[in-house]
């Protein structure tokens, strides 16, 4: 058993409020992906690549996504790219990767030219690469939910006195289970269990073996559409967002290596994909039913129904421009009061950030 780290006073001093996403410094992602198809940190297959993509002279970009809600807001980029609607403005080699830290070697060798990843990661990549990498937009909120089987949690306050199991212990995960509970006043009265696995805590969840959970999408409508009895009681990104004072959780986000935004074509190249992905998160938004169909023909999830069903609570977004720089500036406070080494070891300046347009911001929900 593991008490959740007290760390009100600390956190009290990082303000503003944020936005989640997972895990340790160079792997780190908190939450989503899995399975019915796997976790971003749990899968095990090998990278796939759309096809299609050198068919034109337009500048080629190598980008790479994961496998799970920080990719879901791509795929109707990946299937206009795949019927040749950026032909003239870019060619996209797109990639689905099962780890962060898959993707952040092969941003760091340039092998990879932009690519969807953790929040905190971004901040790692822009510590450990000095600068050669630029964070371009959030593309996903809070995908972290209170499930309990029972209705006797329907507030933070109503945790108290309870164990609530969990995933991601020493990541994103739980840096945001005690800021939220931290700043609630309970955080001694909560005790938090951490399993490994979201698969496996699903497991159990899902068998009637725990009455009380925290889970990622898309688990949480895994267990939720297996067992009847459990259902979502809480948002963690709600009580994050009301915590901090209003400001959105952030747990994904795009970024760019900031080389390619040094020539006219790259930038140009960059700027046409920017807009391209945010026609494709409003659409995943706006229209679950037919992105769900994408969602599984590019391998995210194996299950329509259940894709359908997960595409709302993985808020999908796209916020770039000065909103993006307060959503991340105000997490990072936190993760590194938490914890310096979960955005690789200090804080980033303004520089990390890359806005196509001046205080520019838009949202896919």
């Amino acid at each position: 058993m593991k008490k959740a780290t007290a760390i009100l006073s600390i956190l009290l001093a990082a303000l503003l409020a944020l936005t989640a996403c997972s895990a340790a410094p160079e792997t780190s992602e908190a939450t989503p992906t899995a399975t019915p198809a796997p976790t971003e940190a749990e899968a095990t297959a090998e990278p796939t690549v759309t096809p299609g993509a050198e068919t034109s002279g337009a500048y080629t970009l190598n980008v790479a996504a994961l496998l799970g809600p920080t990719g879901i807001g791509m795929v109707k980029l990946m299937d206009d790219a795949d019927s040749g609607l950026y032909a003239d403005q870019f060619n996209a080699n797109i990639s689905l990767s099962s780890a962060p830290d898959e993707i952040s070697g092969k941003l760091i060798t340039g092998e990879l030219d932009i690519a969807c990843v953790p929040t905190n990661l971004a901040a790692v990549l822009y510590n450990k690469t000095e600068g050669g990498v630029k964070m371009a937009a959030l593309n996903t909120l809070g995908v972290l939910y209170v499930l309990e089987k029972g209705d006797s949690v329907n507030s933070v306050a109503d945790l108290a006195g309870k164990t609530v199991y969990a995933t991601g212990e020493g990541s994103m995960p739980e840096y945001i289970i005690d800021y939220v509970l931290a700043q609630n006043g309970i955080t001694d009265s909560v005790t938090v269990d951490y399993l490994t696995e979201h698969s496996e805590l699903a497991a159990k969840a899902i068998a009637g073996d725990v009455d009380l959970c925290i889970l990622p999408e898309p688990f949480v409508s895994m267990v939720t559409a297996k067992n009847p009895d459990m259902r979502v009681a809480l948002s963690l990104t709600d009580a994050w967002n009301e915590a901090s004072g209003g400001t959105e959780l952030s747990m994904g986000c795009i970024v760019v290596r900031s080389a390619l935004l040094e020539t006219e074509e790259g930038k140009a190249a960059v700027d046409a994909f920017l807009e391209a992905y945010s026609e494709s998160a409003h659409y995943v938004a706006e229209n679950p039913a037919e992105a769900a169909k994408l969602v599984v023909k590019y391998g995210i999830m194996d299950d329509e129904t259940l894709a359908a069903a997960t595409i709302p609570r993985c808020n999908i977004v796209f916020i770039e421009g000065d909103e993006m720089g307060i959503c991340a500036n105000a997490l990072y406070q936190v993760l590194y009061a938490a914890n310096p080494k979960s955005i690789g070891g200090a804080l980033p300046d303004d520089a990390l950030y890359y806005s196509r347009f001046t205080a520019s911001t838009t949202k896919a929900n």
